[in-house]
């Protein structure tokens, strides 16, 4: 229940923010659309054999993305350096990353994570294992070491 709440919670700050506008009528449709979404989330949850865990009013998303900008300011000081100091600064890798995820939305999570982050791409996801691509060594051991798989699955925890 709980969940249900965070997630009109989102979806009713969502309707005012984007429409800025107080007006009985719009505020109305608000409504109405958020039941509308919650109705169909029910009956897709119904339907499927997935649990969609709707991550997105957890407590801890705002420092998950305050430390997310963080390291996507920090890779791209990191990527220009690189293209600054010329092609010995640059030792492009493949490697693979395990995700601890349960489910598969937070798997995706951390996969576009990784994406967002200048200098490494995820190639794939197969089962519980990514293929990333990184600019240089360093930021491949950087990733390996884990944090951002860390703060994704404790994402997913709450």
């Amino acid at each position: 229940m709980s969940k249900i709440f965070g997630f009109v919670l989102v979806l009713a700050s969502f309707w005012l923010i984007s429409s800025g506008m107080f007006k009985p009528l719009l505020l109305s449709f608000g409504v109405v659309s958020i039941v509308i979404v919650i109705a169909l989330t029910y009956r897709m949850k119904k339907k499927d054999a997935e649990s969609f865990p709707i991550i997105l009013p957890s407590l801890r998303l705002p420092g998950y993305l305050l430390w997310m900008v963080g390291q996507i300011v920090a890779s791209n000081l990191d990527v220009a350096k690189r293209i600054w100091a010329g092609k010995s600064a640059i030792s492009p890798t493949i490697f693979t990353v395990k995700a601890t995820q349960k489910t598969d939305v937070a798997k995706v999570l951390y996969a576009n994570s990784i994406t967002m982050t200048p200098g490494t791409v995820t190639l794939s996801v197969r089962e519980d294992v990514l293929e990333v691509h990184a600019l240089s060594s360093e930021a491949a051991e950087d990733l390996k070491k884990g944090e951002m798989d860390r703060r994704v699955t404790a994402l997913e925890a709450a």
